[in-house]
C-alpha cells in the first residue's frame, strides 16, 4: 500500500467547525488524477462515483432539462453518461469502460420509472452503495457501509413515527437492514450492542431541529474518520479520510439552515408519498 507523506503533510488541516473547506472536493478531485495510481486510483474513483450515479439519476428523470447530470464531482462527463444510456439500452451485457452498476441504473429507469413512489434519485444512490460496499479496501468498505446504515435508520426511525410498516422502507440487504426489518418494535430495533455510534445517532434523531439534527450526524461520521485514520496518518485510509471530511465541510457551506430544514422536509415529503403506494408495488 502506498503512503503519501509529502501530500498529506501538504495538506490543510480540516476542522469541522471551519466555515468552508481550504480546497474544494473537485480541487481534490483534480490534484490526485495526477497523484494516486494502480489500486488507490480505483478506491479515489469509487469514491466518486455517487455523484456519477447522482448525475445519471438526474438526466434520466429529466432527459430534456441540459443542466441535469452536470456535477462536476462525477467521473464521466455528462457526454460520456450519454453514450453510456445508449448502450445499456440497446443490450443487457456490461458497457465496456463503466462499473456494471451504472448500467443497471439506467435499465432501472427503464423498468420503474412510471411505478408511484419510486424515485430514481434513491434507486441510484442504492445502487452506488451496494457498489461501493464491496470495495477492496476494508476502512473505505466500512465507511460507505455506515453511511447506508444511517440512512436505512433514520428511515427506518421516521417510518415507525408515523405509523408505517418499517420493513417496507429500508432499503437493500445486510446485518443493520435486516434487524431494522425484523426487530421494528425494539427501541433501538436492537441494534444498540451490536454498533458503537447507535446510541449517538439515536439521540441525534430526537433533536427537533433538522439542522442541528444533521450537524449531530456529520459529528458521529467526522469522529468515525478520525478515529479509524488515526495511526495511520499517511496511507490511502487517510487520504480517502481526508476527501470525506473535505465533502462534509463543502457541504455545510453550501446548506444554509432554510435550505436544512426544506431538504427534511423534502424526505418526509417523500416518504409520504410512497405511504399512498399501493401494496402491491411497495416490496417489488
Amino acid at each position: 500500500m502506498a503512503n503519501y507523506y509529502c501530500l498529506m503533510a501538504g495538506l490543510p488541516d480540516l476542522r469541522q467547525g471551519d466555515a468552508q473547506p481550504p480546497l474544494t472536493l473537485l480541487d481534490m478531485k483534480e490534484q490526485l488524477r495526477d497523484i494516486v495510481g494502480g489500486a488507490d486510483a480505483r478506491l479515489v474513483q469509487t469514491y466518486f462515483l455517487r455523484f456519477d450515479s447522482a448525475n445519471l439519476a438526474a438526466m434520466l428523470a429529466n432527459p430534456d432539462t441540459p443542466g441535469a447530470g452536470t456535477d462536476e464531482r462525477g467521473n464521466y462527463s455528462r457526454d460520456e453518461l450519454l453514450q453510456l444510456i445508449e448502450e445499456a439500452r440497446a443490450t443487457e451485457a456490461p458497457v465496456k469502460g463503466y462499473p456494471p452498476f451504472l448500467a443497471d441504473i439506467v435499465r432501472t429507469y427503464d423498468e420503474r420509472a412510471a411505478q408511484p413512489g419510486w424515485f430514481a434519485a434513491d434507486a441510484a444512490l442504492l445502487a452506488y452503495y451496494d457498489h461501493a460496499r464491496r470495495c477492496p479496501n476494508a476502512m473505505m468498505a466500512e465507511w460507505y457501509e455506515l453511511n447506508f446504515n444511517i440512512l436505512n435508520i433514520l428511515t427506518a426511525l421516521i417510518a415507525r413515527r408515523q405509523g408505517w410498516p418499517v420493513a417496507d422502507y429500508v432499503q437493500g440487504r445486510g446485518p443493520v437492514a435486516d434487524a431494522l426489518r425484523r426487530q421494528a418494535a425494539q427501541p433501538d430495533f436492537g441494534l444498540g450492542a451490536e454498533l458503537d455510534y447507535m446510541p449517538a445517532l439515536m439521540r441525534a434523531a430526537d433533536n427537533a431541529d433538522p439542522v442541528e439534527k444533521e450537524r449531530s450526524i456529520d459529528t458521529l461520521r467526522w469522529a468515525w474518520l478520525e478515529e479509524r485514520t488515526f495511526f495511520n496518518p499517511f496511507d490511502i485510509t487517510a487520504l480517502m479520510a481526508y476527501l470525506a471530511r473535505t465533502e462534509i465541510l463543502e457541504r455545510w457551506a453550501m446548506l444554509d439552515p432554510e435550505q436544512g430544514r426544506q431538504r427534511f422536509t423534502q424526505i418526509i415529503d417523500n416518504l409520504r408519498s410512497e405511504a399512498r403506494v399501493p401494496e402491491e408495488f411497495v416490496r417489488r
